[in-house]
């Protein structure tokens, strides 16, 4: 399917836990806005997902901030608060049939991971997910996917330069009291350091804590640096 002559405007929707957004998200979601001939690229942190996770995922708000911090220079990206604000569960096609009605004249395309796609034969109102949205799946170059099962013209597979970057080890290497520079933008390290996500015990925050080099920080990304996460700990 060729992408490039437009009748509509183009928003792609890239959905995840972001537990801590990194360089993979950005250069992924940068590599479909230019193939896909995008307009924005929506950023969309989970809300209350429905199946249970093997770890604790940190709260709604830093995971949001820290979206908003990484995605600041960039105009053409924008972030969402709609599954962080849903109260209960949250489902894709929930956010789907939301986006739709804010924006009644624009195509959605959803970005995700190549080895997702096969489970989204198993998510809530499967079938109607594809008239909602074109299914972008990101992969690494080379990498193989068996996509029998899907709709053809409702999903494209796309290579983007591999990097070997996961929110896991991000995780593990703050623990660790290791450095995540370049791994994460310097306003999310910055971040991080700040409110002390992902730390345990006596772990050092040396390498997170000298600063950054010298760079202009834009008005958006300053205001979330100091903005201070509404609701977070809130209750405890």
């Amino acid at each position: 399917m060729a992408w490039g002559a437009r009748s509509r405007r183009r928003v792609g929707v890239m959905g995840g836990t972001f537990d801590p957004v990194h360089h993979g998200h950005l250069v992924a979601a940068s590599e479909v806005l230019e193939s896909f001939s995008l307009d924005e690229v929506i950023f969309v942190p989970t809300g209350e997902q429905p199946f249970k996770s093997d770890r604790d995922v940190t709260e709604a708000e830093h995971r949001y901030l820290m979206t908003v911090v990484a995605t600041a220079s960039n105009p053409r990206f924008t972030v969402s608060r709609l599954e962080i604000d849903r109260p209960g569960k949250t489902y894709t096609i929930d956010t789907l049939r939301e986006l739709k009605l804010q924006l009644p004249d624009t195509e959605l395309f959803f970005i995700t991971g190549a080895d997702v796609l096969p489970q989204i034969l198993t998510w809530k109102d499967a079938d109607e997910l594809w008239s909602l949205a074109h299914f972008i799946g990101v992969t690494r170059p080379g990498h193989e996917l068996d996509t029998s099962g899907l709709p053809e013209a409702g999903v494209s597979l796309l290579e983007v330069p591999a990097m070997s970057i996961s929110s896991t080890d991000c995780r593990e290497r703050v623990a660790a009291g290791k450095p995540v520079w370049y791994l994460v933008p310097d306003g999310v390290v910055q971040y991080i350091a700040k409110y002390g996500l992902y730390r345990k015990g006596s772990a050092k925050v040396d390498d997170f804590s000298r600063p950054t080099p010298r760079r202009r920080t834009n008005a958006r990304e300053q205001h979330s640096m100091n903005l201070p996460p509404r609701a977070v700990g809130a209750g405890k």
